[in-house]
This record gives structure tokens, sequence and C-alpha cells, in this order.
């Protein structure tokens, strides 16, 4: 059996890649993805490998918005696929590209499975599909996306929830919805909420109570193998966050805690901070997370 991880080079990609190898020794583990492992993003400033690590997967070269062919290995049946590739980071591209990658690399990634006849598929969605609000979601929660990104995961969903009908007494399909997740090498909402706190340049905007869902990676992988290996056909949807969800108050103290950080964080009126963001966003704000789609982020939770 392969292990084929689309996107493997990403942050849960190589968390997965690892815990497949400490569990599975002699597993063949095979990383997709249009990023070499080797050759770090700029945006990527710390590694979740540790220092001379290396990503014990074959790497191949492949983009998810093309067919999937002309492997290095060939596929079979008892196979399993990890699809993590996707345009995730909000706001930050152009619609379009949302859609491109989400839903053409969906279809891609069913038809590659249809192909060889591959009856096991573990999907990375996200919470994006119930939309931005206070009130609670469960797995039954009727989705609702406001944004490019939480709309092209819901088709990808649906896409992949299709292939599985197909041949629903032989196939396999797990839907992870995660919050944000965390960790090592992450370089995302959690780092740059770190890096403001650290530098002076966070402040609450509007409230402290904004509920963030979230969830540690090494905990999300951990579950996406626990569940490929009790799960038998079928489609099964998780959301994949720590329960009860934080509020930001609460993050940003753990994190001052863990780190020795002793600033005082101030509560500013969301209508001040949106104000500077629409004047030092168009000034390289945006690379410092100060836009005001990401102060929108921070005053609207996430349950």
């Amino acid at each position: 059996m392969n292990f084929i991880i689309i996107g493997g080079t990403g942050f849960i990609g190589t968390h997965l890649t690892i815990l497949i190898k400490q569990q599975y020794s002699d597993a063949h583990v095979y990383n997709l993805d249009i990023v070499r492992p080797d050759i770090p993003l700029p945006a990527v400033k710390v590694s979740p490998l540790k220092g001379g690590q290396v990503l014990r997967s074959v790497f191949v070269e492949c983009d998810v918005r093309k067919s999937i062919e002309h492997l290095p290995f060939t596929p079979t049946s008892e196979d399993v696929i990890f699809n993590f590739a996707a345009v995730h980071r909000t706001p930050g591209h152009p619609d379009q590209a949302y859609f491109e990658t989400n839903i053409r690399g969906a279809e891609n990634v069913c038809a590659f499975a249809e192909k060889f006849g591959i009856k096991k598929i573990v999907f990375t969605s996200s919470i994006a599909p119930y939309g931005a609000a206070e009130d609670l979601k469960t797995e039954e929660t009727l989705p609702t996306p406001n944004t490019p990104y939480g709309i092209s995961k819901l088709v990808a969903e649906k896409i992949h929830t299709i292939w599985q009908a197909k041949k629903p007494n032989e196939r396999q399909l797990t839907i992870v919805r995660p919050g944000v997740v965390f960790g090592k090498g992450e370089n995302g909402n959690f780092t740059r909420l770190y890096w403001g706190i650290r530098g002076g340049k966070f402040f609450y905007p509007g409230r402290k109570d904004t509920i963030k869902a979230c969830i540690y990676v090494k905990e999300l992988v951990r579950f996406m193998l626990y569940r490929l290996e009790n799960h038998s056909e079928g489609v099964e949807l998780y959301n994949c966050t720590f329960e009860p969800a934080f509020t930001i108050e609460q993050i940003v103290e753990t994190m001052k805690k863990v780190t020795g950080l002793q600033r005082t964080i101030v509560k500013v009126p969301g209508s001040i901070l949106m104000t500077v963001a629409n004047i030092v966003g168009p000034l390289g704000g945006k690379a410092l997370g100060i836009c005001p789609a990401r102060v929108k982020k921070l005053m609207i939770s996430t349950n």
C-alpha cells in the first residue's frame, strides 16, 4: 500500500508524513506537490522539520490544476490518497485562484483515484464553508460560506462526495473540517499573532471574546490516520477543533505565558483599527497582517 499525499510539502502534509513513517516504517510515502520540500517558500520562516531532518517521502512534481499523470510509481487499488492541496490563505489571493486550485484540483484528484481504482481518500476541507458567525457549528449545520475560499472548499467536498457515491459500497471518504491549525512550521495565523504581540503591533479589535476554533497539527494528523484505520466504506465528515473553542484572549494569554512575554494588550475600538488598516494596508501593512480584511476576521467568531 502506498500513501499518496497531494500537497505533501506543506505544513500538515509534512507532519502527516512524519507520523506515517513513525507508525509504518516500511511504508511508501509519495508527496505530490508543486513545491519541492527542499526549496522553502519565502513565507515559510520556520520549517515543520527539525534541524537536519529530511522529509522521508518521494517527491513527485505535480500541479493539481492539471491532470495527474506520468508518475514514477504505479498506483494500486490498495493505496490511500490524502488530498491537502489548496489555495487557502485568506485574504491573500485573487478570487479566481481559490476556485481554480480547490475545485479543479478536487476534480483531478478524484479522476486520478477513479483511473487507478483507489478506494480511500482523506480530504482536508475547512470550517470556512460554515461562514463566520457567533453560533456553535456542528456537522449537521447548513454550510453558508461567504468567502471564495469557503465556497470553493464546499464545492470540493461535493466533488469528492460524488466520487464516493459512484461506488458507495466500495469507496471510503473521510472529510475533515479543521479550524485554525497551529504547530511547528505553521507560518500562518498563530505565527502572525505571536509576532504581532511580541512586536507591540497587536490590539484586541473591539472585543476580547471572539471565538477562534483551532486544533494542534499533531492532534489533527493523528485523528486523520486513526479514522483511516477505523473507517469502512461510506462518507465520514468531522469538524476538527478543540472543544470548547478558545477566545482570542485565551489564545493571546496562553502565548504570552508559554513564551514569557510581559506585554499588556489593550482593546481598541474596531472602528479605529479599521481606519488605521485602511490607511496602513496599501502602504505595506498587508505584509504585517494589517489590512481591513484581517481586522474583520479578528472581530468575528469562528465557532
